[in-house]
């Protein structure tokens, strides 16, 4: 018989499932199998205190084990952290690392949604969420989830040009995360985070870009040459219209300059004076 059982923690700290791939002991172990559990523990009674060194387990706090009698895993899944007992002839056991578990993703060349060849590589940080998964519905869920990383990377960036690319890390991080975690999950893989540590371009389009942005700096330079002009421009044509409307403040100004002039240096100056400024003080 496979059963299928859901347990859930409100705190959101684990998870643990069993699916049809994980069938408990019991009945289901048959006759033969209960005669051989019972001859187990005859053997073990029968030759303490040595057994039990053979029986006595320890799993760390950061280690669960998955006990196996007669191939059959038992009823209630993963055990530990702590102290448990097997029996020597019938049971044996796997311990899984519950840590959080990095590996890199090798440089991936993907061709872009505006067909530009990149390289790119990344960072996966996961954890095992449920032990009894992870052993009983894969051979090798580190393996997995590294070549599962790999691929989900080449499909989430060819659906990105390569402004997207350069812009938007931590958006396409996010669905690399998401996409992978719900992939993993019948695994009992937990994907935690996953970072887009370089992207490479070809040596030629470094260059095109390189020289695309320092002709934009160029352009940049000369609007705000062009405006600076312009102001003036204007400043001038203010001015002149000034000066038009009354001739006395032209020689107000170059009486200024001349104040100036001599202020900055004690020395004698010898400047025309023309006529026509001075009718100007005559007349009136």
């Amino acid at each position: 018989m496979y059963l299928m059982n859901i347990y859930s923690i409100d705190s959101g700290t684990e998870h643990r499932r069993t699916n049809s791939a994980v069938e408990s002991q019991g009945s289901d172990i048959g006759l033969c199998g209960c005669l051989l559990v019972l001859v187990s523990i005859l053997f073990t009674l029968l030759t303490l205190p040595i057994s039990i060194w053979m029986c006595i387990k320890i799993v760390k706090e950061y280690e669960r084990a998955i006990i196996f009698r007669l191939g059959r895993i038992l009823r209630g899944g993963a055990k530990g952290p702590g102290l448990f007992f097997i029996l020597p002839c019938t049971d044996s056991f796997i311990n899984v690392d519950m840590r959080t578990i990095t590996f890199d993703i090798p440089p991936q060349e993907v061709l872009t949604k505006d067909s530009v060849t990149v390289s790119v590589d990344g960072v996966v940080y996961y954890r095992v969420q449920n032990a009894t998964l992870a052993v009983a519905n894969i051979t090798n869920a580190d393996a997995a989830t590294r070549l599962l990383a790999q691929t989900t990377l080449r499909n989430v960036l060819g659906t990105k040009n390569l402004a997207e690319i350069l812009s938007d890390r931590e958006e396409i991080a996010h669905s690399m995360q998401s996409t992978l975690d719900e992939a993993t999950d019948d695994w009992g893989i937990k994907v935690e985070r996953v970072e887009i540590k370089d992207v490479k371009l070809p040596l030629q389009l470094q260059r095109a870009m390189a020289a695309e942005a320092e002709a934009a700096r160029e352009a940049r330079a000369k609007v705000i040459a062009a405006e600076g002009e312009m102001n003036a421009s204007r400043a001038l044509k203010e001015a002149s219209l000034v000066i038009a409307e009354s001739p006395s403040a032209l020689q107000l100004r170059y009486l200024q300059t001349l104040n100036t002039i001599a202020a900055e240096k004690n020395s004698t100056i010898i400047f025309p004076l023309p006529i026509d400024m001075m009718q100007s003080f005559l007349t009136r």
